[in-house]
């Protein structure tokens, strides 16, 4: 594989993202502006979908950090208990001229972590119990230099963006689910088709952004493996992490459906295909790591 600069990966994968993001966004425009036209809503639908995608982006963006660590049953960690764990964050944060994330531990075997918060100034860096368990002190770096550039990057704000479309579409799928049974019955002709048509892609369009959720999120892991190598300076350092990790290949218990592409590493390793992957292929982002 061609040797590549950490700032022409870090731009790919910024490109990537904002791609994915802008057809999240014409997928979930598209469905509002059929299902109008299908039930006859007129203005009251785009109203309506832009109603739903406020309220979710309100209620993830203040509230979404402490329900994903509480979600995971993390603890803030005692810097006296935790003094190498306060270190490796507290200096990569330094060098990423942030302020330091608080941080969290879970009592969880698999070795994984996750970063949170809406920026850097509410950010929260969390691990398990099993990463500390494993890694030598460069292979910690690697990983929490991975977590900070998430923060650094504002990631979780594409994390919880696309929480946000999955959840808007999902309010207004089973709206106009329950609309079109009720108002639909005594429809004949193109009006009944054009139902139809509608309820095909009130099943279709949430299938469509789960995808291209999954595929920001690969995109995001991506960039972060490549900011944070640039930030250690040492890319073996994450590479070796991630070789340690792929071979306990033990599922995240304290994950879930939700908190998934939240995690350094895919929690549910054997779960699903490529398509359906929070994350690349360890063997791919090692290889990538490899190259740099």
């Amino acid at each position: 594989m061609a040797k590549i600069s950490f700032f022409d990966a870090a731009e790919q994968n910024k490109r990537n993202s904002l791609i994915i993001v802008a057809a999240m966004f014409f997928i979930f425009f598209l469905m509002v502006l059929v299902l109008s036209m299908a039930l006859k809503l007129g203005l009251c639908g785009p109203v309506l979908g832009l109603f739903a995608l406020i309220f979710y982006g309100v209620v993830v963006y203040y509230q979404g950090d402490q329900m994903i660590l509480a979600m995971a049953g993390a603890h803030e960690a005692k810097k006296t208990e935790y003094p190498f764990l306060y270190n490796v964050v507290e200096g990569l944060a330094l060098a990423s001229n942030i302020p330091v994330p608080k941080v969290y531990v879970i009592n969880d075997p698999s070795p994984n972590a996750f970063a949170t918060g809406r920026d850097p100034q509410h950010a929260s860096v969390a691990v398990t119990s099993g990463l500390l368990s494993i890694l030598k002190r460069e292979e910690l770096e690697g990983v929490v230099a991975h977590e900070i550039s998430h923060v650094a990057n504002y990631d979780i704000r594409f994390s919880m963006l696309a929480i946000v479309f999955v959840g808007a579409i999902a309010l207004i799928g089973e709206f106009a689910w329950r609309a079109a049974i009720l108002g639909g019955r005594g429809r004949k002709g193109g009006g009944a088709g054009l139902i139809l048509i509608a309820l095909v892609f009130v099943i279709l369009a949430p299938i469509f952004v789960q995808i291209l959720r999954f595929a920001l999120s690969r995109e995001r892991e991506y960039l972060a493996d490549a900011n944070g190598a640039k930030l250690t300076r040492y890319p073996d350092g994450l590479a070796s992490a991630l070789e340690k990790i792929g071979k306990t290949n033990t599922p995240t218990k304290s994950a879930n459906d939700t908190t998934a592409s939240l995690f350094f590493s895919n929690p549910f390793p054997n779960k699903f295909g490529f398509f359906g992957s929070t994350h690349p292929k360890i063997e791919d982002r090692i290889k990538r790591l490899r190259a740099m």
